[in-house]
């Protein structure tokens, strides 16, 4: 019988190792853990049940898979939890995830946009949340709810034909803006660590991280390299310098803006979904300067297998309906990746 608290501890190891880059590879298989409850408010006690049995599917995965998943509990959410806090209306879809409405429409409407008081916000019911998670499984490592980054959210609270526009109307009404954002972001955060430890799972996709932050940044693919530049990349490397390393996921076309991810300081881990053939100019690209994780499949044999990528690090993902599908292609991942470690 495996030690399962052994066991998670040689798992961190490895990520720690492979993000340091003394491995090139970490593989995670995901199962099918059945259909996730939407994050609505009456749905809570759902939510609370179906964290908890995906956490203890992957605990007991790891008798009879051979991977790098660390089990985790996740206090998921959508992309509304920030913008909200901030004033934001939520619309709640039938069967599918709840998004923010635009709360201000112009910079004329920004006077409007109040600082939220974190413990009196929306964002606090994460943190009632997670303690009920934890009360259950004192031990399990916490997934980050759904960052997105301070660009992002200040996209959710105005209106983002407008918002758009006015990065060259109104500037400085933009800037000040993310400025907020990234002030709350970095208030949630220190007290999320302070009260659930520095490691985590990220919120998409699932790796590991022993410390630092995660979040999303999408709407870096409707805007050109130098607006990147004046209103997004000093929040990412004032965040990345705080928690002391960064991953980020992006599922913008986003190539015009590579050269500017480059810039984002102590970047650990990018994830970049896109189809299949971005993908692999992505692992390519991006080799030298962190560990990737990207969409639309993998592309081991056709990249990340041949010598002159040697220098590549990425997590390989496969996907298995049941424990036996689950088992097997374990041992098939670690068969390859021993070889890809001799080449």
């Amino acid at each position: 019988m495996l030690d399962s608290v052994q066991e998670i501890k040689r798992r961190k190891q490895k990520w720690i190792d492979f993000y340091d880059g003394r491995i090139n590879s970490v593989v995670l298989i995901n199962q099918n853990c059945g259909e996730r409850p939407l994050p609505y408010p009456e749905n809570k006690t759902e939510r609370i049940e179906y964290a908890l049995k995906l956490y203890r599917i992957y605990l007991d995965s790891m008798q009879y898979v051979d991977d790098d998943r660390i089990p985790y509990i996740y206090p998921y959410t959508g992309t509304e939890i920030f913008a909200h806090a901030f004033g934001c209306g939520v619309h709640y879809p039938v069967n599918d995830m709840p998004f923010a409405l635009p709360f201000i429409h112009s910079s004329k409407e920004l006077a409007k946009v109040k600082y939220p008081d974190l413990k009196n916000s929306y964002v606090s019911e994460l943190f009632e949340l997670a303690d009920k998670l934890r009360s259950e499984e004192p031990d399990a490592l916490l997934a980050l709810p759904d960052i997105q980054s301070p660009l992002d959210i200040a996209a959710l609270i105005w209106n983002k034909e407008d918002f758009f526009t006015a990065m060259y109307d109104d500037p400085q009404a933009v800037n000040e803006l993310i400025a907020m954002t990234e002030k709350f972001l970095i208030e949630f955060l220190d007290l999320w660590f302070d009260k659930y430890g520095k490691d985590f799972i990220a919120h998409y996709p699932d790796y590991y991280m022993p410390y630092g932050i995660t979040l999303s940044e999408d709407e870096v693919g409707a805007i050109s390299p130098a607006m990147f530049k004046e209103f997004s990349l000093d929040s990412l490397n004032r965040l990345s310098d705080r928690y002391g390393i960064i991953g980020m996921h992006c599922c913008a076309n986003s190539v015009h803006q590579w050269a500017n991810f480059k810039l984002i300081r102590n970047l650990k881990l990018l994830n970049i979904v896109q189809p299949y053939a971005i993908c692999q100019k992505a692992y390519v690209y991006f080799k030298d300067v962190c560990a990737q994780m990207h969409g639309s499949g993998n592309v081991e044999e056709s990249v990340i297998g041949k010598k002159e990528n040697k220098n590549i690090r990425a997590v390989i993902q496969d996907y298995a309906e049941n424990r036996d599908i689950a088992s097997e292609k374990g041992k098939s991942w670690r068969i390859w990746e021993e070889k890809f470690t001799k080449n």
